[in-house]
């Protein structure tokens, strides 16, 4: 009765927030733990998933908007997206500092996402080899830890304006299997710091991050590259600002690519020269059939 509840409620804030997007929720593990999506998206067989999540102190709905060019590919490039959303609006991602209910009371983020999995399997026959992961701030860190702990079931994953933890701040047992990342960080961001330090956040202590290289540099290093990666100028999509976008790769041929977006001038927030989202699926697209 109450999961019936629930449900009407989410679906009816949902509705309010959205016409096309619903929220629901799974029972995982006694938690009620919620996600969105488009349920009239139309997709074949075989198709792609693609998770978004938001940011701690986010919520699903919260982000449709920022997915909605993400979206506009669904039915050309056979792609679901998926917005699930934190415990009490916080992942228990990997940073042992974290005071979030979520990380305090030990949530199992994994089974969340393998349940998430299953449901889409279910409801619209996902490749389930195709399963992708991307995230803006804490919601990039929880896709650093479905790439550390689940690297078997998700495909790749793109991190938007975060960095890993330092050793002294990972609560993680990573798997230390080889997997596509994509890193986008602003270098002007004080909030996840460019350079790595204290992560600062109002209402919760997340402690402290390495710097965007050194996060690089370990999913580099895990894939089996060493070297420069190769380096290019993104075009400048947005003329009124001062920002640019230096884009570094490493690729090569049987390892997973590794892609660094350096956002020059960048701050901690959604740029205007580029869509995000969109851009961590054309990334995702590049592994598929690798």
């Amino acid at each position: 009765m109450f999961k019936q509840f629930l449900s009407a409620l989410f679906i009816l804030s949902a509705l309010a927030a959205d016409a096309q997007h619903v929220l629901d929720s799974l029972l995982i593990e006694g938690h009620y733990r919620v996600y969105a999506y488009n349920p009239t998206v139309k997709v074949k067989p075989g198709a792609s998933l693609v998770f978004v999540m938001h940011g701690s102190g986010g919520e699903p709905l919260g982000l449709v908007r920022r997915g909605a060019k993400l979206e506009s590919h669904s039915e050309s490039d056979n792609v679901v997206v998926v917005y699930p959303g934190g415990y009490k609006r916080y992942w228990n991602e990997c940073r042992k500092a974290s005071t979030a209910v979520a990380n305090v009371q030990n949530l199992n983020e994994e089974a969340f996402f393998e349940a998430l999995i299953s449901l889409f399997v279910s409801k619209y026959k996902i490749n389930k080899k195709q399963v992708f992961a991307t995230g803006f701030s804490g919601g990039g860190h929880m896709s650093y830890k479905l790439a550390l702990t689940m690297p078997g079931k998700i495909r790749a994953v793109s991190a938007v304006v975060a960095n890993l933890p330092t050793d002294d701040n990972m609560d993680c047992s990573p798997m230390n299997m080889p997997i596509p990342v994509m890193i986008t960080n602003g270098t002007a961001d004080q909030t996840n710091p460019y350079n790595g330090g204290e992560v600062k956040t109002p209402g919760v202590t997340l402690g402290t991050v390495r710097s965007t290289d050194q996060s690089f540099q370990y999913w580099a290093k895990l894939d089996g590259y060493t070297g420069e990666p190769a380096m290019s100028v993104m075009p400048d999509g947005d003329t009124s600002n001062n920002i640019t976008v230096e884009k570094y790769t490493y690729r090569g041929k049987g390892k997973p690519e590794v892609t660094l977006l350096k956002v020059v001038n960048g701050k901690h927030e959604f740029v205007t020269d580029f869509d995000m989202f969109e851009e961590s699926w054309n990334f995702f697209k590049r592994q598929i059939g690798k």
